[in-house]
Parts: C-alpha cells; structure tokens; sequence
C-alpha cells in the first residue's frame, strides 16, 4: 500500500493510460490544429497540476484582507501561519494554511496584471475558482439574474458562446436570451442596431466578447448601451486575455461590470476561470453564485498554476 500511494510510477500501475499519455503527447508535438481554446501549458504548469494540492478540499475562500496585501506581504510564513492559527478562516475545514496562501497570491498577481485604465490591484475583486468559462459565466448570472430575465449575447453563429444564451445551453434555457449579429457586409457589430435591440429586450445583462469575432469590442460603446437600459456589461474576455494581459488590446476594465476569461487559452495556463469586478458588493455576490453556487470547492493545483 506504501508503494501504491508513494512510489508507484503510472507505467507501471496502468500502461495503457500511460501509453495513451505518450501518444497525445506525440500527436501534440507533430501536429498543428489551430483550435482557438486550446493551448499549450509549459512544464511548470503541468508539474503544478500533479502537486499534492489536489489532495486538499479547500471549500470557502481565504480572509477577505489578503485581498489588497501585496505578494510579499502574503508570502509572510510567520504572519500567515500565525493568523491562521490564531483565527482561522472562512474556509469550511482545516488543514488549509497554504491553500490560503496560493489561492492569496493567485487573486493579487491576477490583480496586478489585469489593473488598467486608471485602475489599481488593489481597486479590483477576483475570483479564481470558477473551474472553466461557461461555469464562470453562468456563476455571474446566478449572482445578478432572476430565472426568465432577459439577456442579449452574441448569436452562436455569428461568433458568440453557447454561454451567451445558445438555447441548448443553461444559460438560454434559464433566462430569456436575445442576440445581436454582424452586420453581412461589414461582418462587424452594427452598434446602432444593437442599441436598438437592447432598447426593445430590456436586458439585465449584456455580454460582450466573443469565441469567433477578429476585432477587439469597443468596450466604452458598450457601456454606453449598457448604462442607456439600465444593464449590467459582462465582457468575457475568454480569447483575448492573453493580448489584453500584454496591453496590446484595450482592457475593458473599467468598462465593464464585470470580466470573466479562462486561463487556458492565450494566457497559456490551467484549465479554470477568473471573475473580475471593481464593485466589492458585486464581488460578495460572485463569491457566493461561485461557491456555494456553482461548484463544491476549487480546483487548487490549477489555482497554483494561475499563480505562476
């Protein structure tokens, strides 16, 4: 049994799986397929993701003040460790001392990266617990929506996401969803008319972003169309993040109420999700559509691999 859990190498304990490992990793290597959501995760990535955090269930999230420490502050072991001793934490079990501090500093990088448009680390409220896109989208509508409300996404087929209200999707099933097009000429929003579709839903929320559009959203057009109907802006951000991380694409923080984008596309990480808001009252409600619900706790060796 203590070979089994310590020493144990998968080749030997299932080599069919193993072999199947070795030969997508060879088809990987050898083949080009251009799929926008995939990626490729480096090494310290996929070491992170074997790590012995995925023994942990770390229900709860970490004491709300590590939010505006800074990365030395929340690698401080002694103060850490000596204030979880002391007063615990919002988590539901023991045993999460370090959890603490990954999932800590995976918010403030993720802060600090993504502070833009006037906007500081400190200003922002993230969630990296969301275990992909879709759930992170549908957490954001659990946290603001009413079943039966209205929201108006891009249409699937003009590039949209089956989380922006595909009818064979959550999010179309359980909400009113209507959707905006391209223009057949210009093959770009017509915003005017967008406007007037918002105009005649009355949606709660307007998502923005796209899984197959190739030009950047203007985020404060949309805003502007948001703020005229009284609608919160969702932009995810899913298959950019990358580009707007390196401020080579404008950021809609700021513009936006709230962002959401996975971490394994263009960012190159783990398979998971982020939420940003700048609203603290917004960000209490995307911690609790997040968990309690939308999952059971998070993934923490992908929250470690964020935070690379």
């Amino acid at each position: 049994m203590q070979n089994y859990l310590i020493k144990e190498e998968l080749s030997s304990l299932d080599p069919d799986i193993h072999s199947l490992i070795d030969i997508e990793a060879e088809r990987q290597y050898r083949r080009l397929i251009m799929i926008p959501s995939e990626s490729t995760a480096p090494m310290a990535v996929r070491q992170v993701l074997a790590s012995s955090f995925t023994n942990i269930y770390a229900e709860g999230y970490p004491r709300p003040e590590t939010r505006t420490m800074s990365q030395d502050e929340i690698m401080d072991y002694d103060y850490q460790l000596g204030t979880y001793r002391r007063y615990s934490d919002p988590r539901y079990y023991k045993g999460v001392e370090y959890v603490d501090m990954v999932e800590a500093m995976a918010k403030r990088r993720c802060a600090e990266l993504f502070a833009d448009n006037g906007y500081e680390a400190e200003d922002l409220y993230v969630n990296v617990q969301a275990l992909s896109g879709a759930p992170a989208n549908n957490a954001v509508y659990s946290a603001f929506l009413r079943p039966g409300d209205a929201i108006l996404g891009m249409d699937l087929l003009h590039g949209g996401h089956l989380s922006h209200g595909s009818p064979v999707n959550r999010s179309g099933i359980n909400y009113q969803a209507f959707h905006y097009k391209v223009n057949p000429e210009t093959e770009r929003i017509d915003f005017d008319l967008l406007e007037k579709l918002a105009e005649m839903c009355n949606p709660k929320i307007i998502v923005a972003g796209y899984s197959s559009y190739p030009w950047i959203p203007d985020w404060k057009r949309f805003r502007e169309i948001a703020d005229r109907v009284g609608a919160l802006l969702l932009a995810d951000i899913s298959h950019i993040a990358g580009l707007i991380a390196a401020k080579t694409v404008d950021s809609p923080i700021g513009y936006a109420h709230i962002v959401t984008f996975t971490t394994h596309k263009t960012l190159c990480g783990p398979r998971g999700a982020v939420i940003i808001t700048l609203d603290k009252d917004s960000g209490d409600k995307i911690d609790k559509a997040v968990f309690p619900g939308e999952q059971g706790g998070p993934h923490i060796n992908s929250i470690a691999a964020m935070a690379l």
